[in-house]
């Protein structure tokens, strides 16, 4: 049976449409060898050596190295609290955090049905243990480069697997994103406000300001796809005009009706809360669950800062000086929170990910 390319499934289900040619292709390359479906540039292995992703791994030492120092941090005593820790609690955390893979993975499957990218359409799509290992695949691209650009790595995995547009895959990962933190700022503000009881801190109140700008951003940027869309696909070339289409309507179809995504990053990030509060019981500390959904939100807000790989150091520096100046831990305990909760969210996802990463290399699948 031959293959299947994107174009031709894209024509299919739309003949109206121009196929672009092979040469307009202008996604990224992640494959193995540098050589799959995109441009011909390095793959993930050789982007995780670039310079730039080295530079990002010394900036995360540095703020570790700092928060040290600031803190007067006792690392027999971080040890001590982190060797301690119930096990079995630790396994609910890390329960209540990979379940939320399920919903991110049934999520993304049904925006994608959303903009006709399934079977009936004729793509070849992933079973759900595929969607779930393309997500961690693509979770494990973000631990390991800045910027994440485990979202392009996901699009491309999935156009492999399925033949789908590369763009439109990309525009529902853009809806989604949206959609996260959309219901991660307003979760995290309307806690934020319980648990200080409307007397929010300096710390806190800079990562509401961070949050409130990211969101203005993205609201700004929609608003102009929405209102410049003309404008912006006759100023651009022919090779990226259709690609940009295919992006805008991806991206706009999700978002109308968005209500069950919605819905279900609200569960993903209770997970997130889950995943913290777990954590935070394991080493004997007494924070409740909304403090911990305060502290988790809060985390995976300063993730999306590009400086580095999902967040390392900034993370652990940002949950370690809240929970002690604001929440009022001892600093050691503080930061066995933050550094076993990493391990749970972070460390563990490199060490899955390197495991599929090797499995699906062997068999030509990245």
């Amino acid at each position: 049976m031959t293959s299947t390319t994107a174009a031709d499934i894209d024509q299919a289900v739309d003949p109206g449409r121009t196929a672009a040619s092979p040469n307009d292709v202008t996604e990224p390359d992640f494959s193995a060898d540098g050589n799959g479906d995109g441009s011909g540039s390095s793959s993930l292995r050789d982007r995780v050596l670039r310079p730039e992703t080295l530079v990002s791994f010394a900036i995360a030492v540095a703020v570790l190295v700092f928060l040290f120092r600031r803190l007067d941090i006792n690392v027999g005593e971080v040890w001590r609290h982190a060797r301690g820790a119930n096990p079995w609690l630790l396994g609910l955390a890390f329960v209540s955090w990979y379940s939320t893979f399920g919903l991110r993975a049934f999520r993304w499957k049904r925006m994608l049905e959303r903009v006709g990218v399934d079977a009936a359409h004729g793509y070849r799509i992933p079973t759900t243990r595929g969607f779930i290992e393309i997500y961690l695949l693509a979770w494990f691209a973000n631990c390991v480069v800045p910027a994440k650009l485990g979202d392009a790595y996901r699009s491309y995995l999935l156009k492999r697997e399925s033949g789908a547009s590369f763009s439109t895959s990309l525009g529902t990962i853009l809806a989604e994103r949206l959609t996260d933190l959309a219901v991660l700022f307003l979760t995290m503000t309307t806690v934020g406000i319980l648990v200080f009881r409307g007397r929010v801190p300096d710390e806190v109140t800079n990562t509401f300001l961070l949050g409130l700008g990211l969101l203005a951003v993205a609201a700004f940027g929609l608003a102009g796809m929405w209102l410049a869309r003309h404008t912006i696909e006759a100023r651009l070339p022919a090779r990226l005009k259709d690609q940009y289409v295919r992006l805008h309507d991806a991206t706009f179809a999700c978002l109308r009706r968005p209500w069950l995504f919605l819905a279900i990053s609200i569960g993903i990030w209770i997970g997130e809360g889950l995943r913290v509060y777990f954590v935070a019981q394991a080493v004997h500390a007494d924070i409740s669950f909304s403090t911990a959904l305060f502290v988790g939100l809060m985390a995976a807000l300063v993730t999306t800062l590009p400086f580095t790989p999902s967040g390392l150091g900034l993370v652990e520096a940002v949950v370690t000086t809240v929970l002690v100046n604001v929440i009022g831990i001892e600093s050691s305990l503080a930061l066995s929170i933050a550094v076993l909760d990493r391990v749970v969210g972070y460390w563990f996802v490199i060490l899955i990910g390197l495991i599929l990463y090797a499995v699906r290399a062997r068999r030509g699948m990245v």
